[in-house]
C-alpha cells in the first residue's frame, strides 16, 4: 500500500547559529530564511528517517529545479511559503515583486537542497550554521593548481547577469557539493537569492559569497564539516568535471 504524502505541518523556526537565534555574525535571520531553513528540517528529517512520503517529495522538488516558482502545484507546499507569510508584521502588506522575489528564493533553494540531498541517507546537505557559499566552494578545494576550474565556477555564478542563469550555475555548484558531501546552508542560500533580486543585491551577494570564500581557512576546522560529520578530502579535478546533475532515485 503506498503512503499518500500528508500535509506537512509548518514548524517552529530553529535557532540559526546559536539558542538566541543569532548568527555568529551578529544578525537575527530574517523570516524567509528561518522558513526556508525549518521546512527543510522537517524534510530532511522525515528522509533520513525514510518515510515514503519525504523520499516521494525530494523526488517531486528535484523535477521542480529549473521551473519558474509557483509553475508546479505539487511544490506549493514544501517551500515552507506559508510560514513566511505568516510571520510577516500585521499590516505589512507584500507588494507582487516582493512577493515574486520571496517565492523565487526559497524556489531556487529548496529544490537544490533536494539535488544536493538526493539518495544520501548518512548526512544531511542542509546544515543551519551559517556558512555562505564562498565558504561550502572553498571546502571543496584541495589547495592545489586544479581548484581553480572549482573557483571559476563560484565566479560565474557571482558575475551571473539573470537570475535563470543564476539558479543554473549554482545547480552546477550543487552538484559538485553533492559528489563531495560538503552541506550548505540554505536557509542563508535562500536570503542571498532574495538579495540578489533587489536593487544592488547582486554586488552585495558577490561580496558576502566572496568575502566567505577569502576567510574560510582549511585548516580551521581539519576533517569535519560544520555538522560535525568527517569529511573526505576533495579532489578538485574529479569533481569540477562533474557538471550534470545525477540521475533520480
Amino acid at each position: 500500500m503506498t503512503e499518500t504524502a500528508p500535509q506537512i505541518p509548518a514548524p517552529a523556526p530553529p535557532p540559526v547559529g546559536g539558542p538566541d537565534g543569532h548568527t555568529s555574525r551578529g544578525k537575527h535571520p530574517g523570516p524567509l530564511r528561518q522558513s526556508v531553513a525549518a521546512r527543510i528540517l522537517s524534510l530532511q528529517h522525515d528522509y533520513h528517517s525514510d518515510r515514503p512520503w519525504a523520499v516521494q517529495a525530494l523526488a517531486q522538488l528535484r523535477r521542480g529545479i529549473g521551473r519558474p516558482a509557483n509553475d508546479l502545484p505539487d511544490l506549493w507546499n514544501l517551500l515552507g511559503m506559508e510560514q513566511f507569510y505568516a510571520a510577516r508584521p500585521k499590516g505589512r502588506r507584500m507588494d507582487d515583486d516582493e512577493a515574486l522575489h520571496a517565492e523565487r528564493a526559497a524556489h531556487v533553494a529548496v529544490t537544490l537542497w533536494a539535488l544536493h540531498q538526493q539518495s544520501n541517507r548518512a548526512k544531511r546537505m542542509h546544515v543551519p550554521d551559517g556558512a555562505s557559499l564562498g565558504t561550502a566552494v572553498r571546502r571543496l578545494m584541495s589547495g592545489t593548481d586544479s581548484d581553480e576550474p572549482i573557483r571559476k565556477r563560484l565566479i560565474r555564478a557571482g558575475t551571473a547577469t539573470t537570475y535563470e542563469v543564476l539558479a543554473q550555475r549554482l545547480r552546477e555548484l550543487v552538484v559538485l557539493l553533492r559528489a563531495a558531501e560538503i552541506p550548505l546552508d540554505y536557509g542563508l542560500l535562500a536570503e542571498h537569492l532574495y538579495q540578489w533580486q533587489q536593487p544592488g543585491g547582486p554586488t552585495k551577494v558577490r561580496q558576502a559569497w566572496g568575502r566567505s570564500f577569502q576567510a574560510y581557512r582549511l585548516a580551521d576546522s581539519p576533517g569535519t564539516d560544520p555538522g560535525g560529520q568527517a569529511v573526505q578530502p576533495a579532489t578538485a579535478s574529479a569533481h569540477a568535471s562533474t557538471t550534470t546533475a545525477p540521475k533520480e532515485q
